[in-house]
């Protein structure tokens, strides 16, 4: 279902749009995705809605069949890109898994804020954002995905994603159509 509104109490998620992730080849231009994500996040605080930034700094612990690269990270790995302009506002989540709600008290800042939909953007699309977005909808949030403003290390897994299961959970739309609909008035 195509984006038709925004709830009053909506927050932005924007996920893993970090130094060490955007630095990683994707299927599409990454400069694009972080500039349409910090397009959101402008419009967003312009309206006093609530913005979170997550980052991600581990990995669930057990078994897969594609190698681990989270070992010998540089420094800066989990630093949120400058581009996003990170305000004191902001709430930052650092998860170590790739859904952003466990084990990081995110539900409960969503509801202590009265929200009760988020726009999810971010990488990688059927990784961290999907399992997010997954995650949100079970939880009774209504879910909106800016699927302009994210990429996959993979295009058949973008693809997947954005036709296939975020229809189930949710409305996509485009950056700009999600920003006319907070300019209308949310």
């Amino acid at each position: 279902m195509a984006v038709t509104t925004l709830d009053p109490n909506v927050a932005l998620i924007v996920i893993d749009l970090q130094k060490g992730i955007v630095a990683l080849p994707t299927a599409h231009p990454v400069n694009g995705v972080v500039e349409r994500a910090a397009a959101l996040a402008d419009t967003f605080r312009a309206r006093d809605l609530p913005v979170v930034l997550v980052n991600v700094a581990g990995a669930a612990p057990g078994r897969t069949e594609q190698p681990r690269r989270l070992r010998d990270l540089p420094a800066d790995w989990t630093e949120i890109v400058p581009e996003l302009k990170r305000q004191p506002q902001d709430h930052v989540v650092t998860k170590h898994t790739p859904g952003a709600f466990t084990d990081t008290g995110l539900q409960a800042h969503l509801k202590s804020s009265g929200v009760t939909q988020v726009v999810i953007v971010g990488v990688a699309t059927s990784n961290g954002v999907e399992v997010t977005a997954r995650q949100a909808y079970e939880l009774g949030f209504n879910v909106t995905l800016a699927t302009d403003a994210m990429t996959d290390m993979q295009e058949d897994a973008h693809a997947w994603s954005t036709t296939r299961v975020f229809p189930r959970i949710g409305e996509t739309g485009t950056t700009q159509e999600i920003i006319d609909l907070l300019e209308r008035g949310v």
